[in-house]
This record gives structure tokens, C-alpha cells and sequence, in this order.
């Protein structure tokens, strides 16, 4: 399995805030990022039937450029990232897990219909520093 690829708005606090999340629990570092207005989302997206000027939603890239590429979304999106984490991080997202879909994304799209009125929007995606710019693509 090559790198899973985390798609995100990049212009979304609460989004910005999940990708430093990862970046400080990824010490194996695993994931990749990728922001949903870039071009290499958009690709990503429409090989999966996908609406790229959809902004809401987190999704994971499993298996990038193979047979076996899945796109994970919302709340299977946040799942996945936690199960990669410590055992603490893992047990969340298997309890995560045991609540039905229809629940956990609804949940979510409370939050995500929420996101920028609580957790801010910038105008420009987040810059990466130094030792992240080769975790991140485009």
C-alpha cells in the first residue's frame, strides 16, 4: 500500500486544524496532503464520479494510482485516519466504526455545515513549513 492521500479544503480552519492533527500523531509519516482546490484532488475526484467544487468533505485516497484505489469519505475518511494512529486513537476509531453510517455522516455534516462560521476560513490554503513541504502535493 502506497502513501493514503488526505484531501481537504485547504481554505477551512477546522480543516487546516485535522491536517496538524495528523501531522503530530503521523510520526511514521504515512499520510500525504493534498487540497480539494487543487488540481490533483480534482483528477482524484473525477476518477471516482466525485464533484470536485464539493468543499465539505474530507476524503482519504487508499491505494493511490492502483487497481485497488478507494476513496474514502467523511466519516470512513476520519475512521481510517485515526486506525492509523496509537492504540488510544485506534480504539476511537473502531467505536466510530460500530455507529451505523447514516449516524456518523450525519454528524459530520452538522459539523461541516458549521465549519467556517465556527472554526474560521482563510482566503489562501495553509502554507507547509520545511520539514512538511515534501508531504504535501502541488
Amino acid at each position: 500500500m502506497g502513501h493514503p492521500i488526505l484531501l481537504y479544503d485547504g481554505v477551512c480552519g477546522l480543516c487546516n486544524y485535522f491536517v496538524q492533527f495528523v501531522l503530530r500523531r503521523d510520526r511514521e509519516g504515512v499520510f500525504r496532503f493534498a487540497w480539494l482546490q487543487g488540481e490533483m484532488a480534482r483528477r482524484i475526484l473525477e476518477r471516482h464520479g466525485v464533484s470536485s467544487s464539493q468543499l465539505d468533505t474530507l476524503y482519504v485516497v487508499v491505494n493511490f494510482e492502483s487497481t485497488e484505489e478507494r476513496l474514502l469519505a467523511r466519516s470512513d475518511a476520519v475512521g481510517f485516519v485515526f486506525g492509523q494512529f496509537s492504540w488510544a486513537w485506534r480504539a476511537i476509531g473502531v467505536v466510530l466504526r460500530m455507529v451505523p453510517r447514516f449516524l456518523r455522516d450525519a454528524g459530520y455534516d452538522a459539523v461541516a455545515r458549521n465549519r467556517y462560521r465556527v472554526f474560521g476560513r482563510s482566503e489562501v490554503c495553509r502554507v507547509p513549513d520545511e520539514l512538511e513541504r515534501e508531504r504535501f502535493i502541488e
